[in-house]
């Protein structure tokens, strides 16, 4: 790093303003290292106008303010969303439940949550910001997002699209602080909640309390612990008004004009709402450079296309508006995204909001991979690397085994050929399935990734909804040292419906499996 002087006198200064202040350096955690030269704590307690002095009393409350003086144990740093005192004046002037500071210090239990929320469990520069939630979670276990703002005269970072971002990147000893412009308010509602309090989003509300869909997206997963996060993509009502839907009703009689049976799986008001409910928790950036079907709560998918410098849902599919420019026609194809008002965040997972009605449209098929994030343990595991004896069979609710220890296996930064670098484990004589969402119906080759360079490795059959679909498959050669997950071409499939589908491997000669995927391509 290249310091210029003025860099030099700032440090000095503020290192003795350190010393001089040395008397309020908080006790240490034991098994927190303390963080050399000038740690996040010892940047607000530098300070000379005091104008973080109300955030340290909070934090000091809140039980924190020696985490920040110390680095991170798991050795990631910390990302510290920074309000000042300005910054809480705000937060409480909007705030409901508090009309001082002083209201705030009194609430021990909502200080620790309050303070812990904006700490993330890793330092992150800017340039490193996602178009989404960040990869790691605050200290209080909850995701932030971010997302890029871009006005006339300026452009900036918002997260939670709460609080803009107004100094980032001071880089101290123990990671990285931002500052921002309000304090962030924890995040306490649900996405039906959420849509409960917006008055612009008062149509699809009120379709879901027609078709009685609240409890799909009226929920905590952290409460909920065997219940996915979801995400919602909603039309704001100005979006219905400008197609003449100015009522809930408008849109019924649009969408289900001879079938008032709303709360019935198979009306197709009840499809409209579930289609526009995806499962697991997605974020924009999730929906970058790759184009597939995305598994909903109706009777079909969602394709969405991100391959390109837009993010397109059900492109070719149905044409909105036809431009006619200098002679040149377009015709607008697709539905989008309003990206400055998505990446909303809530206890049961994102929401995002759509420029066009999004009704239901058979979609083609695509490349589909499945490596068990359907599995909530598994994600509770990939948040700490390590090998995980899996001892409750009911834990599980897509894998099924029997004959052999199951294992999942996540290497964290270690080198691997596996994807995402984590796999399943099962060693002896074994039969184990699992059952993969739904995929549209159609041909497909099928892949299966494994470890396949070692004696000790199983030999096993494939079979699909009790169909075998491979020959022998050996497990104990095809792979390298350097590369030994491979993808080993299994045989083809011919779904006849869309619905889920069990993948079994059985063995034939005893051994081990290292389970990376399933993949099915389209012929």
């Amino acid at each position: 790093m290249i310091f210029n002087m003025k860099n030099i006198v700032y440090i000095f200064s503020l290192l003795l303003i350190v010393v001089f202040n040395s008397c309020k350096e908080p006790e240490r955690i034991a098994g927190f290292e303390d963080a050399e030269e000038f740690s996040m704590y010892y940047y607000m307690l530098a300070d000379e106008d005091k104008k973080f002095s109300d955030f340290m009393s909070i934090l000091e409350v809140g039980g924190i303010d020696k985490t920040l003086s110390a680095y991170n144990p798991d050795g990631t740093d910390y990302t510290l969303f920074l309000p000042d005192n300005d910054a809480i004046k705000k937060f409480i002037d909007a705030s409901d439940e508090f009309s001082s500071v002083k209201d705030m210090l009194d609430n021990k239990e909502y200080c620790e949550v309050f303070s812990r929320y904006h700490v993330v469990n890793m330092g992150i520069h800017t340039q490193d910001f996602p178009f989404g939630a960040f990869p790691e979670p605050t200290l209080s276990d909850d995701y932030l997002t971010v997302s890029f703002v871009i006005e006339t005269d300026t452009s900036y970072y918002k997260i939670n699209n709460q609080a803009a971002v107004t100094l980032p990147n001071i880089e101290v000893s123990n990671g990285y602080i931002h500052q921002i412009e309000i304090a962030l308010e924890p995040i306490t509602f649900t996405s039906f909640e959420w849509l409960e309090q917006k008055s612009d989003f008062s149509i699809f509300k009120e379709a879901i309390d027609l078709t009685g869909l609240q409890a799909l997206v009226d929920f905590n997963v952290k409460e909920d612990v065997e219940r996915q996060p979801v995400t919602m993509l909603v039309e704001p009502d100005v979006i219905y008004q400008e197609n003449g839907v100015n009522s809930v009703d408008d849109l019924a009689d649009l969408i289900s004009p001879d079938d008032n049976d709303y709360t019935n799986l198979k009306n197709p008001l009840n499809n409209f709402i579930r289609y526009h409910i995806l499962t697991g928790g997605l974020f924009i950036d999730d929906f970058e450079e790759k184009a597939t079907n995305y598994a909903t709560f109706s009777e079909i998918p969602l394709n969405i296309n991100g391959v390109g410098l837009d993010i397109l849902i059900n492109k070719g599919k149905q044409v909105f508006d036809t431009i006619i420019y200098e002679g040149d026609t377009t015709f607008v194809d697709y539905i989008g995204f309003l990206y400055d008002e998505s990446n909303v965040i809530s206890q049961s997972g994102a929401l995002h909001f759509i420029d066009r009605i999004m009704t239901q449209q058979t979609p083609s098929r695509a490349i589909k991979t499945y490596e068990f994030w359907e599995e909530p343990l598994f994600n509770e595991y990939r948040l700490n690397p390590g090998t995980y004896l899996i001892e409750d069979e009911n834990s599980l609710q897509y894998i099924k085994w029997s004959g052999a220890d199951l294992f999942f296996v996540d290497l964290g930064d270690q080198e691997s050929s596996a994807w995402s670098n984590d796999y399943i484990q099962i060693d002896g004589d074994f039969i184990i399935s699992y059952e993969i969402p739904k995929i549209i119906q159609g041909k497909y080759d099928v892949f299966l990734g494994a470890h396949a360079y070692d004696t000790n490795n199983a030999l096993v059959e494939v079979f699909i909804d009790g169909k075998k679909v491979s020959g022998l498959v050996d497990l104990s050669k095809g792979g390298s040292a350097n590369y030994p997950f491979q993808r080993i071409e299994i045989g083809a499939i011919d779904f006849k419906r869309y619905s889920t589908h069990l993948v079994e491997i059985k063995t034939l000669i005893p051994g081990r499996l290292l389970w990376d995927y399933i993949r099915f391509e389209p012929i």
